[in-house]
C-alpha cells in the first residue's frame, strides 16, 4: 500500500525536497504552498499532512483549526518555532507532533512511519460495544444507542486510548504522551477540558458515567 501524503509549505524549495525525498520512499506525496490551497486539498483526505506553521495570509495553526474536524489523518508540524508556548498551542489546534526545524530526514521518515504505524494498529480493532456505547475504531465512529455522536479527533483518541485500556489508569501526563505526543510537558487544563468535554457529550446522549476521575492521578475507563 503506498499512502497519500500531503505536504504545506510556503517555500517551493522546501516542498520540492521533502516530495522527493518522500517519493524516494514510495510515498505519494504531493504539496501546496498556501493555506488556502491546503484547505481544499485536505479535503482529498491523505493519509498524513505535513505543515509548515510560519505562513503568509493563512498560517498552519489556522489551517490545522479549520481542516481538523473534517480531517482524520495525522498532522504533523514542520516549523522553526522551538518554544514550548508555541508546541502547546500546536497541539491544542489539533496537530500530532511538533518537528522543530532544522530537522534530519531520516527522523521525519522515522515520525511518518511511526505515526502511520499507529493508525493501523487502530484500525486492526473493528469495533467494542460498552453497554450503551459502540465504538467503531476502524471508521472512528462512536455511537450511544445507535446514534452517532460528534467528537474531534483529540477527544476520539483519548476515548480510544482509555477504552482499549478498561480499567488501567493513565496520569495525565502519560494521557499528553499518547494523544499529543507532548511527554508530559503540557498544562493538565488542556487535559482536563478535554475530558470535560467528552462527558458532556456521552451525558447529553443520555450515557452513564464512563470515564472515571482517579484523583491525584488521572483518568481510567469504566463504561
Amino acid at each position: 500500500m503506498s499512502y497519500r501524503i500531503l505536504i504545506i509549505d510556503d517555500e517551493i524549495e522546501v516542498a520540492s525536497m521533502l516530495q522527493s525525498f518522500l517519493q524516494r520512499k514510495s510515498y505519494q506525496a504531493e504539496f501546496c504552498l498556501d493555506g488556502a490551497d491546503a484547505i481544499r486539498m485536505a479535503a482529498s483526505q491523505p493519509d498524513l499532512i505535513l505543515l509548515d506553521i510560519n505562513m503568509p495570509q493563512i498560517d498552519g495553526i489556522e489551517v490545522c483549526r479549520a481542516i481538523r474536524d473534517s480531517v482524520s489523518c495525522p498532522i504533523l508540524f514542520l516549523t522553526a518555532r522551538d518554544q514550548e508556548s508555541d508546541k502547546i498551542e500546536g497541539f491544542s489546534a489539533g496537530g500530532d507532533d511538533y518537528i522543530v526545524k532544522p530537522f534530519s530526514l531520516p527522523e521525519l521518515n522515522a515520525r511518518i512511519e511511526a505515526h502511520l504505524r499507529r493508525e493501523r494498529r487502530e484500525k486492526m480493532i473493528q469495533r467494542k460495544v460498552f453497554g450503551d456505547i459502540t465504538i467503531d475504531y476502524s471508521a472512528r465512529v462512536i455511537y450511544v444507542r445507535g446514534e452517532k455522536i460528534h467528537f474531534n479527533r483529540k477527544e476520539y483518541e483519548i476515548i480510544c486510548l482509555l477504552s482499549l485500556n478498561r480499567g488501567q489508569t493513565f496520569e495525565r501526563g502519560k494521557i499528553y504522551d499518547r494523544v499529543w505526543g507532548l511527554e508530559g510537558s503540557g498544562d493538565d487544563t488542556v487535559i482536563m477540558e478535554h475530558i470535560r468535554k467528552i462527558r458532556q457529550k456521552f451525558t447529553g446522549a443520555g450515557c452513564g458515567p464512563c470515564i472515571e476521575t482517579v484523583w491525584g492521578i488521572g483518568y481510567k475507563w469504566i463504561g
